[in-house]
């Protein structure tokens, strides 16, 4: 039997005998059942800030499953194969070799190369005529009929992407070109000052072409998202339709905005944002997609909406809801024996079971609900359609204060369509300060302009600033890894200019 069988069994078999201690069954799963530790449940949680043991102590580890664990393994033990450094220089020296024997020395004879060798070196001999008077000293290089940019092409040899020499060996003018020919050497260098265009004045040509040279942000013109066709995930044919209902879906399956102060009575905010950064967690550990933990807060929200509950069982709830959306999204969900693993068996397998119906009856199966995840996507597409700062840096780097919008329970009052516009537009100030976060692209996809932001905006950057706190630090530590290009390290300026949030800019 496995040892992901083997701990399964025994994890079953301690909640339906006894909740809090372990069979000794368990110890026996191997190595990694031992070194895992267990999350405790969050039955104690309080508005007092905890010390750092404390917290320590009531949220523990998560245990990677068995199966990640193999799948890690197996790909590191398949390491990459590179290209031999020797290789590589024999290539370049034969690469070189051929340039230059193409357009400054004169051919060889073909006795010397026999045809083994070509096929070997990939060398072609240029066509010279037998008639021709080759001249004792090579002639100036001789441009093309029509400028090309440096690169590669079907009849020029690029080295290092850098220098480009057409095939002019096969160029009837320097063919019979002869030295006392200086008529055609001039009109020949005429032709070439026309086609490449050197400007006397250099610094006017370098100001002119210079890429980090001041522009505006704003964008009068917008640019087309919907224009990739061959990409079927894009869904560029339905792309605004999908928008247009998902905008409308969104007013329908929102949660009330003021269910802590009319309906729970044991539960407040703060115990809301412990819940939602432990839930932050057991995502990032066990390598859920981003939508799965989107998907669980909208429902913990929307059930918390209209059912009373205490704070003994607040976390079975976000177990539950969390049990819901792994099976919605995910392709392989975690098993019940899993959740129940993570709260260190503090339920019983039928309690989660018994909860996850409850939540279902609830929503009355309705399990498809936008969320900021959703809009966040077509709104980064939007942003980087015209803009060439780095893709990476701010699809994260607005991930990252989404993300932050989950734990506030008073940012409920905007619609998540809002929230994504809002992350956009602010990761577009931290990253370009100076610059208008806004154009008009964004404004033709998001539908929104940049003074409906204004409220939304200004949460999220105090929010940024300020951050979580100590006690909730999931999310930062989160995006302060390399894969998320240390996002959560960036610094904000202090205020947001107040014309960036006019309507005239965009």
């Amino acid at each position: 039997m496995s040892t992901h069988a083997a701990s399964r069994r025994s994890s079953s078999s301690s909640a339906a005998a006894k909740r809090p201690a372990m069979p000794e069954g368990a110890k026996a799963a191997g190595p990694a059942a031992a070194q895992a530790k267990k999350r405790a449940a969050l039955g104690n949680i309080t508005n007092v800030v905890a010390a750092p043991g404390a917290r320590a102590a009531a949220v523990g580890k998560v245990a990677p499953p068995a199966t990640a664990a193999k799948l890690n393994s197996a790909t590191s033990a398949a390491p990459l194969k590179k290209p031999s450094l020797a290789n590589a220089r024999n290539a370049s020296s034969i690469r070189d070799s051929a340039v230059k024997s193409a357009s400054i020395k004169p051919a060889p004879p073909v006795s010397r190369l026999d045809s083994n060798t070509r096929q070997k070196h990939n060398v072609r001999l240029p066509k010279v005529p037998t008639t021709v008077h080759v001249p004792s000293r090579a002639p100036a290089l001789v441009p093309c009929s029509s400028f090309v940019s440096p690169g590669r092409s079907g009849d020029s040899v690029s080295i290092d992407e850098t220098m480009s020499t057409c095939d002019s060996m096969k160029s009837p003018d320097f063919e019979y070109i002869d030295n006392g020919d200086s008529s055609m050497l001039a009109s020949l260098q005429r032709r070439a000052d026309e086609h490449l265009r050197i400007s006397e004045d250099r610094d006017v040509e370098e100001n002119k072409w210079k890429k980090n040279g001041p522009a505006p942000m704003e964008i009068d013109r917008v640019c087309e998202v919907d224009s990739d066709f061959e990409d079927p995930q894009l869904c560029a044919t339905l792309a605004s339709d999908i928008y247009m209902h998902l905008r409308e879906a969104e007013t329908k399956k929102r949660p009330s905005t003021d269910f802590m102060e009319t309906i729970q009575k044991d539960v407040n905010p703060s115990m809301r944002a412990i819940l939602i950064d432990w839930l932050v967690e057991v995502a990032e550990e066990y390598r859920l997609v981003p939508d799965t933990l989107y998907l669980t807060v909208n429902y913990i929200d929307r059930y918390l909406s209209g059912n009373e509950i205490n704070r003994q069982r607040l976390q079975l709830l976000g177990v539950a809801c969390l049990l819901i959306a792994a099976k919605y999204e995910e392709i392989c969900a975690p098993q019940v024996e899993e959740f129940c693993y993570i709260t260190d068996n503090t339920y019983f397998r039928d309690e989660v079971l018994e909860m996850e119906a409850s939540v279902l009856n609830y929503l009355k199966f309705e399990m498809t609900a936008p969320t900021v995840k959703c809009f966040l996507r077509r709104f980064a597409r939007s942003a980087q359609a015209c803009d060439e700062d780095p893709a990476l840096h701010l699809e994260f780097l607005a991930n990252y204060i989404a993300e932050l919008s989950l734990l506030e329970y008073n940012l409920l009052s905007y619609p998540p369509s809002l929230i994504a516009a809002s992350a956009i537009f602010l990761a577009r100030f931290i990253l370009q300060p100076t610059k208008y976060p806004w154009n008009s692209t964004l404004a033709h996809y998001t539908q929104y302009k940049p003074s409906e932001l204004s409220g939304c905006v200004k949460a999220l950057h105090r929010l940024f600033s300020v951050g979580p706190g100590s006690n909730l630090p999931a999310i930062r530590e989160k995006y302060s890894q390399h894969k998320y290009k240390f996002v959560a390290k960036k610094q904000c300026p202090p205020q947001i200019p107040t014309e960036f949030f006019r309507d005239a800019t965009c």
